[in-house]
């Protein structure tokens, strides 16, 4: 009343009330403006933890009921719009009624309100990354069923980044490019990936030239020795970090064991080749002596005029050159069969040689079939030595065998006397 005197003092009676029904007026509007406000457009709160989004708003004055709800977007495409919340404030009987929940967050949400003074917080006990959203913060008065006011916050549920995995992708040798990858499977925010370099003696030292490190991804070029050594890979966000390492080990260009294998079979062939060679042709080798065994005309030699003593002193340096020369046969023949047990040894070596190797690569049947076949060429080898030994044997035993006859029939012709022929034609005197 003394408000409303003074605004009338010193008017006249009908500009007294027509200022008493505007104030009226005003107060009326006064009484149903609302103001719903949010402090902050973005809470962000860690996995797990509490979250609380604050919400104040005009308090009305006199009997007036107001409906606070707090809704969010997780609903179905059809009805997006779910309400979390909802309460109906009842000047008559205050805080007589609890407010309503929704099923999905009963246990999890709670409304701390006090009508009075202005405030609806929403509340959320231990959240987790779906209650990521935004949230509604809606203020209605009843008697203005058309008039409310709202105001909107997004909460951002953080999570720590999990161990990320370390891999290298590509091979590790000489010369080869790499990517060395680093992921955390969770992560809110998405997490940023950053590589560290160390040596071998685990001092850090600046990344080889050409390389990158982009989203988790440490791109190495023309990798060497030089680049062995540890790798450490950090994934770090707003709530807190994680590491993985990994050991990069660069190593010489690797053979594939089936070239490894063929190299090795070709090496052992050509070697069995060159042996055979070298027998056939230590075995066909001429004997520089030969030609003194075969007589260029033995009937010449034969009818030719030749003393006895003379012949006998030819005959004896023949018979020491026949003993010297068979006992060159024999210290040959020594020799050959020397050669031909050093051979065998040798050979016996190879096969020593070829079953180690058998037991260093049996890992495939081909490999075993390969040596059979070389163990079966090998021993038609020796029955082809064997051979090619009893056939020297046979041709030596049959040069001294043509010797001792021809020289035997030689001496024996000589010796005796000259026949008379039969039929001695008769003197004509008697």
């Amino acid at each position: 009343m003394f408000f409303i005197q003074i605004l009338t003092a010193g008017m006249t009676p009908i500009k007294g009330i027509f200022g008493i029904c505007l104030l009226l007026q005003c107060g009326e509007y006064i009484r149903s403006a609302m103001i719903v406000d949010i402090p902050q457009k973005e809470y962000k709160v860690a996995r797990g933890d509490d979250a609380t989004i604050p919400c104040t708003f005009t308090p009305q004055v006199g009997d007036v009921n107001v409906v606070v709800a707090w809704s969010t977007d997780s609903g179905p495409p059809d009805n997006p719009e779910v309400t979390v919340a909802k309460y109906l404030f009842n000047p008559a009987t205050p805080n007589t009624k609890l407010p309503t929940i929704a099923k999905s967050y009963k246990g999890r949400a709670t409304l701390q309100f006090d009508m009075l003074k202005g405030i609806a917080n929403l509340h959320l006990r231990g959240v987790t990354s779906t209650d990521t959203r935004s949230y509604e913060c809606n203020v209605q008065n009843m008697v203005d069923e058309e008039g409310s006011d709202s105001d909107t916050a997004n909460l951002v549920v953080l999570v720590a980044p999990s161990t990320p995995i370390c891999k290298i992708v590509g091979v590790a040798e000489y010369g080869q490019n790499i990517n060395l990858t680093c992921l955390s499977e969770e992560g809110t925010p998405k997490p940023i990936y950053k590589w560290q370099n160390n040596d071998v003696n685990n001092i850090p030292r600046p990344n080889p030239p050409k390389t990158t490190d982009q989203n988790g991804i440490l791109s190495l070029y023309n990798i060497s020795k030089d680049t062995s050594g540890f790798f450490v890979c950090t994934s770090t966000n707003e709530i807190r970090s994680a590491k993985c390492n990994l050991t990069l080990a660069v190593m010489q260009p690797s053979i594939n064991m089936a070239s490894t294998f063929g190299i090795l079979g070709a090496v052992a062939a050509a070697v069995l080749i060159l042996g055979v060679i070298i027998y056939f042709c230590c075995c066909r080798k001429k004997n520089p002596e030969g030609d003194e065994y075969t007589d260029t005309d033995p009937k010449a030699r034969a009818d030719s005029p030749i003393e006895p003593v003379k012949y006998e002193e030819e005959r004896g340096v023949q018979n020491a050159d026949r003993r010297d020369q068979r006992d060159d046969r024999s210290e040959r023949s020594n020799d050959r069969s020397e050669r031909s047990n050093d051979r065998r040894s040798d050979y016996s070596d190879r096969r020593d040689d070829k079953s180690d190797r058998r037991d260093r690569y049996d890992r495939d049947d081909r490999y075993d079939d390969r040596r059979d076949r070389y163990e079966d060429r090998s021993d038609r080898y020796d029955d082809r030595r064997d051979r090619y030994d009893d056939r020297n044997d046979r041709r030596d035993d049959r040069r001294d065998q043509y010797d001792s006859d021809r020289y035997s029939d030689r001496y024996d012709s000589r010796d005796r006397p000259p026949s008379v022929p039969p039929s001695k034609p008769r003197d004509p005197r008697n």
